[in-house]
């Protein structure tokens, strides 16, 4: 991929100078930047005190999501949400996480600590520049930095696809074989579960694990259909090794 270059060749060059200028009031920018997109500078947001803006539409997550990066998702939604950008900055998101998986550079650089805040800070900027990502990505992903969280990038972003998901009315439905689906029978499935979640749309994930044996298992939401050959062996295992009661 062109951008897991372009992130090699930035880490390498940043790694080798630190900033020596004070990025204090960019990371307070930022911050806000992040809640408010429209926010540009404390001077504007002195004009706007004294100005009667118009009252933005308050917007609500779809899911409720806990824990660090549920927060850090959830604050992400309701930029991209309000700057009406969900798609872009997810379709970003996952662009960051697919070349971090092909780099192992750039793989090391999001998940040292030992690198300085002003180094990650700068080396992010200079990525989303290059790869031309919108300002709420490039927003999201400076907070991350100085806040030491680009480690967590890969769970955040999974977190914010569910978010995403659940606001187009998806679920996500992990499909496990052993080889893959052929496409007549992922149809049927699709339309079965469309079936028993009336009004909701599936997104079909296929997922290759041969140590299941054979058969498939199907999660979504929080259900799941195990019918692997690996799981009936267990099943029949356990049948087997129960003591058989003659006199009952």
């Amino acid at each position: 991929m062109a951008m897991a270059g372009r992130f090699r060749s930035t880490v390498s060059r940043v790694s080798n100078s630190l900033m020596s200028d004070s990025l204090s009031t960019q990371r307070s920018t930022v911050e806000r930047a992040l809640i408010c997109p429209n926010f540009t500078n404390p001077q504007q947001s002195r004009n706007f005190a004294s100005s009667s803006a118009p009252k933005e539409p308050k917007i609500k997550v779809p899911v409720a999501m806990f824990g660090g990066s549920g927060n850090y998702a959830s604050a992400l939604f309701i930029a991209a949400a309000k700057t009406k950008t969900l798609e872009k900055v997810e379709s970003e998101l996952f662009d960051l996480v697919s070349a971090t998986q092909k780099s192992p550079t750039f793989s090391q650089f999001m998940k040292d600590l030992a690198v300085p805040a002003d180094t990650r800070v700068k080396a992010v900027t200079e990525i989303c520049e290059q790869a031309k990502f919108s300002e709420v990505t490039k927003n999201f992903l400076v907070v991350l930095a100085d806040n030491g969280r680009l480690r967590h990038v890969d769970t955040i972003a999974k977190r914010f696809s569910d978010l995403t998901m659940a606001h187009r009315g998806e679920i996500k439905a992990v499909v496990t074989t052993v080889i893959p689906l052929p496409t007549e029978e992922e149809k049927e499935l699709k339309d079965t579960l469309q079936e028993i979640l009336k009004g909701k749309k599936i997104k079909l994930e296929q997922k290759i694990d041969p140590s299941i044996l054979g058969g498939i298992v199907v999660e979504f939401g929080q259900k799941v259909f195990d019918m692997s050959i690996k799981t009936r062996a267990k099943q029949m295992e356990r049948f087997l090794r129960d003591p058989i009661n003659f006199d009952a």
